[in-house]
């Protein structure tokens, strides 16, 4: 795009907007076959859920679960914003993802568990033998561990399939279970611990990660020492052995305190645990989202209306039946896992896949090879993983003799180069793609195009899901128009059964961060006063389309100008050798700040560094505009990412300004980090600085 006007380089160009350049994409339709035997395939369905319909238009998705005793009220929001979902309405979780499930399909798979090492067989659960798990893991919590409902318990496991049933067993119990992902830190689980007052803590010994065997249980101890350093005394930790029998760790088991599962549960076989009925007001879990500094936030999700939510969602989104086998290549640490690997599908009598490895071991092959064994019809990962794929294995899907009906993408705005690859190479134009936008606060989708009623377009999320009436507000309250080529702070103006309660003993915190800014009237009572604030930048075109920016902190100020580092990225990505791109601010002392791009490119590529850098350059400034040339371009080996495969822009801006890189312990490849530096900044270290807070805040929020 030709260099922005002068008319935007004014008032109109304030802080209140967010610069957009994202040309329209074309439109991808689904196919007749998937219309065919889609769930959401009756446009009285979306009528049901038009503004005019809400709230009473959720007892949709209320009625997709079994209630020991209804509801009396929809939505209560006498004390607003602490919405109150399906009030009086009594249910247990663990009953209608297992029990109910029994009559019809207790010798179909439940859980398909894939190991790492490609040689081990996938250990297949039945809804049978998940029931059966199911109580005697909740027997040994209540009976051995003295778990109680409303006891809170962190969960601190890889993807393994006991991680699940732990989670439905405390489900079944009414106890409040905290997971925390698996790639982090004795410490952040300590601090987890402690927040929520947990005095159980429930670990894995060991898991395998590229083939290699990886010590866990080293890490409780730390997680111990730090619990108590903030007040929370730790009484059991429960060891499950990835290899039953052996141990994987070589943390002493501390006597009187570590216990191994295995080995209590000997005396829980057969036992069977009543399902507790649960208000379903009921707190169910706590996810913390996991920010760079200050306290961990406990997002605290409800029994009724999160499975209420999850459920409705994973039938009508993600158009699951009960015959799919469907494989979410996500982590149950975070919400997705939580949500759409076994909350959802297990209410709904789905095979769920859960996969212990990483996309790309032993080579970018293993994904495909997982869904033409399982026969996997349905698949859900996030754009981080396609670009991964995308760059060390582009033509890996063809040799596989798979074959999705229906692709997700989730977790951050993916690039339409990459989507394109996505549909075209792994769908092999034959699945339908839903590009959804949520968050962990939200507890289920919140955009996304519906399956097989939307036609598809590369970049955008689509519409308002069902039952969500989406705005998008400037920094002074003024509604962006659809269509106005102008983007803000996108925000949800109704309450819905998916969104959490509070943030965990910090109500004060839950009103400031997530309503305050927008408020129309903090006495009101009328939820249309109290619209959610997202947190993210983004764009509505004219076909009523939101295209997600990123985070409204991952916004650029370039001499007055906000610039989403989003549209940046996506830029870079369609020249032909670059593989991954990251965007962050850098001081400059005549605009205050610019964008320093880093590029990872894919293998083989013969050009110069210096040709890719001018290519990059050029392809910014003709696509976006000079406002948006980079101050630098870093081709570097590879990006420094999370355990879950999360690019850390964070640490990347700390480069590029000289401050601290903070922790990087929890980074899969910590090493790159130093590498970067020397290449950034020359070989000793620079004098690290303080940094300006916008600079430090970039992309510490998830």
């Amino acid at each position: 795009m030709a260099e922005i006007n002068e008319k935007e380089r004014t008032s109109e160009a304030s802080e209140a907007h967010i610069a957009v350049h994202w040309k329209e994409e074309e439109y991808f339709q689904p196919s007749k076959k998937f219309i065919e035997q889609a769930n959401l395939k009756d446009p009285a369905v979306v009528e049901n859920f038009s503004e005019k319909n809400f709230p009473k238009c959720f007892e949709d998705y209320a009625d997709m679960l079994t209630w020991f005793q209804r509801w009396q009220t929809v939505l209560d929001t006498n004390d607003a914003p602490f919405w109150k979902w399906f009030v009086g309405g009594k249910l247990n979780v663990c009953y209608n993802c297992v029990d109910r499930h029994l009559a019809k399909y207790k010798n179909k798979a439940a859980i398909i568990a894939v190991p790492d090492l490609e040689n081990e067989e996938p250990l297949i659960i039945t809804y049978q033998e998940l029931y059966n798990r199911v109580n005697e893991t909740a027997a040994l919590l209540r009976d051995f561990a003295g778990l109680k409902s409303g006891d809170r318990v962190t969960i601190h496991m890889p993807m393994i399939a006991e991680l699940p049933i732990t989670m439905l067993a405390c489900a079944r119990l009414g106890v409040i279970h905290s997971v925390v992902f698996g790639g982090f830190s004795g410490e952040a689980c300590g601090l987890r611990a402690a927040d929520s007052g947990s005095r159980v803590l429930i670990y894995a010994d060991s898991y395998y990660r590229s083939g290699k065997l990886v010590d866990h249980k080293s890490a409780a101890d730390i997680a111990v020492d730090t619990a108590k350093r903030d007040g929370q005394e730790i009484e059991k930790i429960l060891v499950w052995r990835r290899n039953p029998g052996k141990y994987g760790s070589t943390a002493p088991m501390v006597k009187g305190r570590d216990y191994f599962m295995d080995d209590v549960m000997k005396d829980f076989r057969g036992k069977k645990v009543e399902p507790v009925s649960m208000d379903s007001e009921a707190p169910l879990f706590l996810m913390y989202t996991s920010g760079t500094t200050g306290k961990p936030k406990g997002c605290q999700h409800r029994t009724g209306g999160y499975l209420a939510y999850v459920t409705g969602t994973s039938k009508y989104y993600q158009d699951i039946h009960p015959e799919d086998v469907y494989w979410c290549m996500a982590d149950i640490g975070w919400i997705t896992g939580h949500s759409y690997i076994v909350y959802g599908p297990l209410a709904l009598a789905a095979t769920s896949v859960v996969y212990e490895g990483v996309p790309n071991y032993p080579d970018s092959g293993r994904p495909w090879r997982i869904a033409e064994r399982l026969d996997v019809n349905i698949f859900h990962t996030s754009p981080t993983a396609i670009r991964m794929l995308r760059k060390t294995g582009s033509e890996e899907p063809k040799k596989y003799n798979y074959h999705f009906k229906h692709m997700t993408t989730v977790g951050e705005p993916i690039e339409p180069e990459v989507w394109r690859w996505y549909y075209n190479v792994v769908g092999k134009k034959e699945a339908v793609i839903v590009d959804t936008w949520w968050q962990t606060e939200n507890g289920g989708f919140l955009c996304s195009t519906k399956p097989a009623l939307d036609p598809m377009k590369p970049g955008s999320a689509g519409p308002g899901v069902l039952g969500i009436y989406p705005i998008i507000y400037d920094e002074n309250g003024k509604e962006m128009a659809a269509g106005s080529k102008k983007a803000g702070n996108i925000c949800i103006r109704n309450p819905w059964p998916g969104i959490f309660q509070t943030i965990w003993g910090d109500r004060d915190r839950f009103v400031s961060q997530y309503y305050k800014k927008y408020c129309k009237n903090p006495q009101s009572k009328d939820w249309r006063d109290w619209p959610y604030f997202a947190g993210d930048g983004a764009l509505l075109a004219e076909d009523g389309y939101f295209r997600i920016l990123g985070r409204v902190d991952d916004v650029i100020n370039v001499a007055g100008h906000r610039l989403g580092t989003k549209e940046l990225e996506s830029a870079c990505l369609t020249v032909d050798e670059v593989a991954e791109a990251a965007v962050v601010p850098v001081v400059d002392e005549i605009k205050g700040r610019m964008p320093e791009i880093y590029i990872s490119l894919k293998p083989g590529v013969t050009a110069s560094h210096e040709e890719i850098i001018e290519k990059v350059t050029h392809t910014i400034e003709t696509m976006i505009g000079k406002i948006a040339r980079p101050k630098t371009v870093q081709v570097v080996p590879d990006m420094p990412k999370t355990r879950s495969g999360k690019l850390m822009r964070r640490v990347l801006a700390a480069i590029s300004n000289n401050m601290n890189v903070g922790d990087i312990t929890t980074l899969a490849n910590p090493n790159i980090v130093e590498e970067i530096r020397v290449q950034v900044q020359g070989r000793a270290p620079v004098e690290t600085k303080e940094g300006p807070e916008d600079v430090k805040q970039f992309g510490s929020v998830e």
